[in-house]
């Protein structure tokens, strides 16, 4: 999308979703404000892989924006929507801040296991850690927004609302990084990291700062998923959920900040209806549709959008 049309898109999507949410389920509501978590993840695995490089532990961070949000509702009695996502998002990036300085001398494949390796060090740790739980996790005291619980019919919708503008605030911010002088690299990476450094700019540093990037909207994606269950285990830092991100990622495409948003939808959808239909094999449907994307579609499904510019 061209710069001027993606604010404009962005908006138009976040005023649909405030103006029909009063009228959809409560279940729609719920589904919607998940895929939207996701797609925050997604939307930092986006920058990762416009670089050549593909997290297979993003889980890490989602798991610690989680774990930040339940814990200060547990220990500190803190239940504002709003400020459990924004410690979820700092916890997530201080964590990728340090660890960035090791995973961003690798790559290829190497960079996909070590990032593994540290999410399932996390999971390891947590299932060992009885005072938050062990394996059965623990549940996340209910969000309140500015002080106020809602009433029980809206607070479906309220959450939605504050994810909407958050994935919305955060889709605007990427894009705008993406103009930028050190988001522009990404694509000079993936060719040729060589002639980057010729260039005389640092790649070490800019994968560095899109780890931080990435790992920062996992850490809100996890507080607000946290928030919305009401639940958090150990299984959030495993690697399934780490591969169900990178799932929808290639699903979804990297060719517009609204593409996660778009494969998170669409992936909640197959889900919902191919565990409906088929309890047992749910997982073969959603692999068969991976397969039809990657052989038809193999940019993703917003390349559908683009040939139709194009044409």
């Amino acid at each position: 999308m061209s710069d001027g049309r993606t604010p404009r898109t962005l908006a138009l999507i976040l005023a649909v979703i405030l103006a029909a949410g009063p009228f959809a389920p409560q279940w729609t509501l719920f589904l919607l404000t998940i895929a939207l978590a996701k797609g925050l993840v997604v939307l930092g695995l986006m920058l990762l892989l416009r670089c050549g490089l593909v997290s297979f532990g993003q889980a890490l961070y989602y798991c610690i924006g989680a774990y930040a949000a339940g814990m200060l509702g547990r220990y500190l009695g803190m239940t504002d929507l709003i400020a459990l996502m924004l410690a979820g998002m700092a916890a997530s990036a201080l964590a990728a801040w340090v660890l960035g300085f090791l995973l961003a001398r690798y790559r290829g494949i190497f960079f996909g296991l070590l990032s593994l390796a540290l999410s399932m060090i996390l999971y390891g740790l947590l299932l060992k850690t009885e005072a938050l739980g062990s394996s059965d996790g623990f549940h996340v005291l209910p969000s309140t927004l500015f002080g106020v619980r809602p009433a029980d019919a809206w607070v479906r919708y309220a959450v939605l609302a504050v994810a909407a503008v958050a994935a919305f605030v955060a889709a605007l911010v990427v894009h705008r990084y993406l103009g930028t002088p050190l988001g522009r690299l990404a694509p000079a990476i993936k060719d040729n990291e060589i002639r980057v450094e010729y260039m005389g700019a640092s790649a070490r540093y800019a994968i560095h700062v899109k780890y931080v990037i990435a790992a920062a909207l996992a850490g809100l994606g996890g507080a607000l998923a946290a928030t919305t269950v009401g639940h958090i285990d150990p299984e959030m830092a495993y690697w399934t959920t780490s591969g169900e991100f990178i799932f929808i990622t290639i699903l979804a495409g990297t060719g517009s900040v609204v593409a996660p948003f778009l494969g998170a939808v669409i992936f909640g959808i197959i889900h919902t209806v191919a565990f409906g239909l088929s309890p047992n094999t749910w997982q073969m449907v959603l692999g068969a549709s991976l397969l039809v994307v990657i052989v038809f579609l193999p940019n993703g499904l917003w390349s559908v959008f683009r040939r139709r510019k194009t044409a």
